[in-house]
């Protein structure tokens, strides 16, 4: 990802508007970048400086507003490649175990002599 696209998803970041592709490769670039990084702040900053404005709620640090976002996005993109690593590790012991259903009925059926 370069830094023009990453400047693209600086406000859907904000708003929670990315797929998990997107937030991969936009985190990748963040850490990586940090005029990128540095913009992120800045946006951040004022957009949720202006919801806090509205609601009369939220804390002053900003800057560790941030930090606790982007980690939380982390733990999200980690939890979800835990769950597909575990979609596939189920799906192919169930494939196996029907593998191994299918070998111990053909030697029934030959035992038997059907075969």
């Amino acid at each position: 990802m370069n830094c023009k696209e990453a400047e693209a998803l600086v406000m859907p970041y904000i708003r929670n508007q990315l797929t998990d592709e997107e937030l991969e490769g936009f985190l990748e670039h963040i850490d990586e970048c940090a005029n990128c990084r540095e913009e992120l702040e800045i946006y951040y900053t004022v957009e949720i400086g202006i919801r806090q404005l509205d609601t009369d709620t939220g804390s002053y640090n900003i800057k560790g507003a941030l930090e606790a976002a982007i980690t939380a996005s982390k733990q999200r993109l980690y939890s979800v490649m835990l769950v597909k690593i575990m979609k596939y590790a189920v799906n192919t012991l169930c494939v196996m175990s029907l593998i191994v259903m299918f070998l111990l009925q053909f030697r029934i059926w030959i035992q038997q002599g059907i075969f």
